[in-house]
């Protein structure tokens, strides 16, 4: 297989933003939108005319088709690079591998990435429900009532069974996310869980329940990309782009190669040899976390332990603030905020902030070098990115 074009130290990201989080009925997605770009324009010191491209993902709360062409009408923008895009939890993190793309071959200079949905109020329970349950394979899963949740606690119950991985192992993620998302102003939740309180929630699909799954907020967030010549004039820390890689295995559960093993050790893999850099190298990580599960296979298969170990190192206090590899300083879609692909991009713009510094109590202390993984569907498409301070 040819070797992918290095992007390294080609671009840099100059400003991250993130709208009003939690319920707040009185905004549309759209609006959601705005607020964060608007937020990421005044952290890079630019304003909209700067942008001359736009990346989005999706939206179920806003009824358009060509929802990218609808946020540059909205924002009063017309672009020369434009896409929305599908790869639904890992297109943030595609998004850039995108816009990356597109600035090292000249076809824009400085792109905005965005993503948000007012799904907490702008979307009624039944159609949570259906948007949980139209994930399977129409004629192969639907009929027998799969649902998101239960295909994540599928692939729990397998690794459980595989490695050993037990129920008080994936509460500690959720208690965990919950701690370091006390610490961010901006999060969705703010009160304080236990381990009775996590293995006591509602079940939802044995082994997961309510505290096990992901939040559903009305959130946007965005960040903007630009070339790293143009990144030497903006008036704050630029944060350069290292490595990145994807890879994409299925998508739908019944055609996944394994229930246990999947494609984040591939796309670590591409981002890793792209940087020069491997997973000792790296100071902080901003896992994908729709389930408690999650965060702990991609804690393996990128390279940080060896399989069926990140349970322990989880429930050890490894992945802390303060300690050794810190995981989802901002508290993850667990607890700071899920709202379509805005889930993966809040670790985005976390990660940035974090190789910035000056987060309180909240700052991995000499964090140089950060590692973002984004997964969509059943993690079936997966996009890791590796960010860091200079360039290296």
């Amino acid at each position: 297989m040819k070797k992918p074009v290095s992007l390294k130290n080609k671009v840099a990201i100059v400003g991250v933003g993130e709208s009003d989080i939690g319920k707040v009925p009185h905004m549309t997605g759209l609006g959601l939108n705005a607020q964060a770009a608007k937020y990421a324009l005044e952290d890079a010191g630019m304003t909209i005319s700067d942008i001359d491209g736009l990346l989005t993902a999706y939206s179920f709360t806003e009824p358009y088709f060509m929802l990218g062409s609808v946020l540059c009408e909205y924002l009063g923008i017309k672009p020369r690079y434009n896409a929305s895009m599908v790869v639904g939890g890992a297109s943030p993190a595609v998004m850039l591998h995108h816009a990356a793309q597109a600035i090292a071959s000249g076809q824009a200079e400085t792109i905005l990435v965005c993503a948000g949905e007012n799904r907490a109020t702008g979307q009624s329970r039944d159609a949570t429900l259906s948007t949980l349950l139209a994930v399977g394979h129409p004629y192969y899963e639907q009929p027998y009532g799969g649902s998101i949740p239960g295909y994540y606690a599928m692939i729990a119950q397998r690794h459980m069974h595989k490695y050993g991985t037990t129920r008080d192992q994936l509460s500690h993620v959720a208690v965990q996310t919950r701690e370091h998302a006390l610490l961010h102003p901006n999060a969705h939740m703010k009160k304080s869980i236990t381990l009775d309180d996590v293995n006591n929630a509602k079940p939802i699909a044995d082994p997961l329940g309510m505290l096990d799954c992901c939040l559903i907020s009305d959130a946007g967030g965005a960040f903007i990309v630009t070339s790293a010549e143009r990144a030497k004039d903006v008036p704050g820390r630029p944060i350069y782009l290292q490595g990145i890689g994807e890879y994409h295995t299925h998508e739908h559960l019944m055609c996944a190669p394994s229930l246990t093993e999947f494609g984040a050790a591939e796309s670590g893999r591409i981002a890793y040899e792209m940087a020069g850099l491997n997973a000792r190298d790296i100071d902080v990580a901003e896992l994908y976390d729709c389930f408690t599960i999650v965060p702990l296979i991609e804690f393996e298969e990128l390279g940080f332990c060896k399989p069926g170990e990140a349970g322990p190192m989880f429930a050890d206090g490894y992945t802390r603030i303060g300690g050794t590899l810190p995981v989802n300083t901002h508290g993850g879609m667990l607890s700071h905020a899920h709202a379509g692909a805005a889930g993966g991009l809040f670790g985005i713009v976390e990660a940035v902030r974090q190789l910035r510094g000056g987060l309180g109590n909240r700052q991995v202390e000499g964090a140089e070098v950060a590692l973002v993984h984004n997964e969509g569907g059943i993690l079936s498409s997966h996009c890791t990115l590796i960010l860091a301070g200079e360039k290296g």
